[in-house]
């Protein structure tokens, strides 16, 4: 209980600084909110009344102060630039990053396991060499670029899915949710990639441990041996490592999002970033920082509830 509670508690207060300072780097940026919205009608009269309008004239502190009272509580402020609540602009863009991440995850998790036992279950210089020449290929290839050639191959030329036109979650998911599998796929390949020559780096030094060979000693199988001692072991950190990517699934999907036109978190922070709409830029750039952080927690509480002596 007490690793938990620290561990939560620094979920907390890492969520509470990245709030802080992304609310103090709004006011390093250039310009001004309420002349960004006024654009060419901005006189100072206007900018004067929009700022008090919008609570920017108050001091700093006093501002983040009422942010996070709203943040905490649920209210979550109003978006400069739409006049509406910001909960209400972010939480459907929301469900489409969260989908395609969580998609992403899966595949990464389905498919590096076994690929990483396998790879280092069958070991030959061959193999070995067409193996790690395969590896660096799908950890050189950036999102974007996958992305490109599959909405090439699968939409335009195979017609599986129309790249640009994104189905609806509520009114079309199986149709969003295909939509969706190949933009995961840009994001998952060169993630499964690196998390198979971890698995299969961590195999093979396990494969040499004294343990090991006694059990070889007393007629155990090299099956036996993987399955019963040799896993245990190596899926600890593999689960931390996989933790641990969700920062990099978030980063790839704001790019991926763009190259397939989802209307997803990403493309709505980098929009409100350029229109200085602070209230929806900070509200997505917490809950991001909440959701990795949430992760990482989450696989070291698992580490530790498996074995004891970790923390």
């Amino acid at each position: 209980m007490k690793y938990a509670a620290k561990k939560i508690g620094m979920l907390v207060i890492t969520v509470l600084l990245v709030s802080f300072l992304t609310f103090m780097a709004f006011q390093l940026i250039s310009g001004d909110p309420a002349e960004t919205l006024l654009g060419t009608a901005a006189t100072p009269e206007r900018v004067q009344a929009l700022r008090e309008e919008l609570g920017l004239d108050r001091p700093f502190l006093v501002r983040y102060g009422s942010w996070l009272l709203g943040f905490l509580t649920g209210d979550l402020g109003e978006s400069y630039s739409y006049r509406q609540p910001v909960w209400e602009l972010v939480a459907p863009k929301l469900a489409s990053t969260a989908a395609l991440t969580g998609i992403s995850f899966v595949l990464i998790t389905l498919l590096s396991l076994p690929l990483g036992v396998l790879s280092a279950r069958v070991r030959s210089n061959v193999a070995d060499g067409i193996r790690t020449a395969f590896n660096q290929l799908c950890m050189a290839l950036p999102p974007f670029v996958l992305g490109v050639l599959l909405s090439w191959v699968f939409g335009i030329l195979l017609h599986r899915f129309m790249p640009g036109d994104f189905p609806s979650l509520t009114a079309d998911p199986a149709g969003a949710l295909r939509y969706l599998f190949y933009a995961a796929v840009c994001i998952a390949v060169p993630r499964i990639a690196m998390t198979v020559r971890l698995l299969r780096s961590n195999i093979a030094g396990e494969m040499q441990k004294e343990y090991v060979l006694a059990a070889a000693a007393r007629g155990a199988s090299p099956t036996m041996i993987l399955r019963r001692h040799v896993l245990k072991n190596v899926l600890l950190p593999t689960v931390t490592f996989l933790g641990q990517t969700m920062a990099e699934i978030i980063g790839a999907a704001i790019i991926v999002e763009q190259v397939f036109a989802i209307p997803g978190i990403g493309r709505f922070l980098v929009s409100s970033v350029a229109n200085r709409d602070y209230p929806v830029v900070q509200t997505i750039v917490v809950l991001l920082a909440f959701w990795v952080v949430l992760t990482g927690t989450l696989a070291e509480l698992i580490n530790h509830a498996v074995d004891k002596r970790l923390g």
